[in-house]
């Protein structure tokens, strides 16, 4: 399934949400999020990236917990935000079926490891470089998805809900989707990653990739995106 290109900066938001070990920080101890259950709602605000339009409000609910993962029915207000849609994470908060930005569309990917959008601890400076397989509908052929993480370190970060001290993350991300004379799709995505409420408050996704026809090379933009945490449970609002 194909959605508009505008829903790119949904993709970090939820990540990181549920049951990930957060380190302290000073990145020296490990801290559990608590764990989701069935009916906790959070909304994320999604914002051109360029001139800060607000596209959409995306409404994340837990539909389902089911022993490692738990599933999530994500609601777009607008049109913008693209379709309903399903998203499952894992224990450690990273992602089992998501979408990817992937040649100006985003594309829902299945992967048959876990994303990993976090790997811990998550020290200042430490970096990691992963490939994970992935199906995607109308595609017999599975997609390796190359993911090379960096831990920048701390900063303090304002959005809708309020401030936080976070772990700030960069990740590069390689969707495999080189197609004739499409070359694979570059992503990167920055998150702000809350230790004490286990979950990303704001990260940003752009993207890019060449067209190699009609003899030329031709660097297309795929857009700029960033999600914000707007609304959380009393017990997770910024203190």
């Amino acid at each position: 399934m194909r959605f508009p290109v505008t829903v790119g900066s949904f993709k970090q938001g939820i990540a990181g949400w549920f049951w990930m070990l957060a380190a302290g920080m000073t990145m020296q101890s490990a801290l559990a999020a608590s764990p989701p259950a069935v009916g906790d709602t959070m909304v994320y605000r999604l914002v051109n990236g360029y001139n800060r339009e607000i596209l959409s409000q995306l409404r994340y609910q837990v539909e389902k917990v089911d022993g490692e993962r738990a599933t999530l029915r994500v609601t777009p207000d607008r049109a913008a935000g693209g379709l309903e849609r399903t998203e499952i994470v894992t224990r450690e908060g990273n992602w089992l079926l998501h979408s990817v930005a992937s040649h100006g569309d985003i594309v829902d990917y299945e992967f048959s490891a876990p994303f990993p959008a976090y790997v811990f601890p998550l020290d200042p400076g430490k970096t990691w470089s992963m490939h994970v397989p992935a199906r995607v509908p109308g595609e017999n052929r599975m997609r390796s998805v190359r993911v090379d993480g960096t831990v920048l370190g701390i900063e303090r970060v304002r959005v809708p809900a309020g401030e936080f001290d976070a772990v700030k993350i960069r990740r590069l991300v390689y969707p495999g989707d080189t197609w004739h004379f499409l070359q694979e799709t570059k992503v990167q995505e920055i998150d702000w990653y809350v230790p004490a409420l286990g979950r990303s408050v704001r990260s940003e996704t752009r993207s890019e990739y060449f067209d190699l026809s009609m003899g030329r090379r031709k660097l297309i933009n795929g857009g700029w995106t960033v999600l914000e945490l707007a609304e959380a449970p009393p017990a997770m609002a910024a203190k």
